[in-house]
């Protein structure tokens, strides 16, 4: 069953999906060393995809994070990556717990949250688990929430969740796409079809990737 539009994971469910998708369009196309390479990439995505929605929903553990911790949003950028990591504070110890974007982060000051092996709230909000608690701190630049929330956080949050801005973010992603084109033209062989079909499907490749990894488009 797919999330509802508004669902923290209902953007990568369905990016999943159209990644699937690319690759079974593509499938008619290739011949029989290509469909192999479209069938295993394909299983790659499936069952990646599957591990970490069981890690968002509390199927699978995120990590030894539990009880009631005070947490704060920062939101990390490195390089092409950007998302959302939650620092938690426990007895003058951090830990830090990337989750799935949801527009109510924006408006999310320090406060205090419940966590446990399956779920994680922050008064009425629940979030998801986009990877696993890490002790050292995410790299790259560190951007803290506000210690006051926006009275703006509503509509910028709105703003940011929409598929097609989240879509273009995640596709600078796809830079590389060409190149991996030109490599699977020069390894493989074939003509200007094939090279159209190689930069698509790595392309929706790397923006699943992007999507699944929990990115943030605020």
């Amino acid at each position: 069953m797919i999330p509802g539009s508004g669902h923290p994971l209902a953007y990568p469910v369905l990016v999943t999906i159209g990644a699937l998708a690319v690759l079974a369009a593509a499938a008619p196309f290739a011949d029989s060393d290509q469909a192999a390479g479209l069938v295993t990439l394909a299983l790659i995505i499936l069952g990646y995809s599957l591990f970490r929605l069981a890690v968002a929903v509390g199927w699978l553990s995120a990590g030894s994070v539990e009880g009631t911790l005070t947490i704060r949003r920062v939101r990390q950028q490195h390089r092409l990556l950007s998302r959302t990591w939650l620092e938690l504070r426990e007895s003058g110890r951090s830990r830090w717990l990337p989750v799935y974007f949801d527009p109510a982060l924006l408006a999310l000051a320090e406060s205090p949250a419940s966590v446990d092996r399956k779920t994680l709230r922050v008064g009425d909000i629940r979030l998801y688990p986009s990877g696993r608690v890490r002790t050292t701190e995410p790299p790259g630049k560190l951007i803290d929430n506000p210690s006051r929330p926006d009275p703006e956080a509503a509509a910028l949050g709105a703003k940011a969740a929409r598929p097609t801005r989240r879509l273009l973010l995640d596709a600078q992603s796809a830079v590389a796409a060409p190149f991996f084109g030109l490599m699977w033209i020069y390894v493989i062989g074939g003509g200007l079809l094939t090279f159209v079909g190689a930069v698509c499907v790595a392309a929706a490749a790397a923006i699943w990737l992007s999507a699944v990894r929990g990115s943030d488009p605020s």
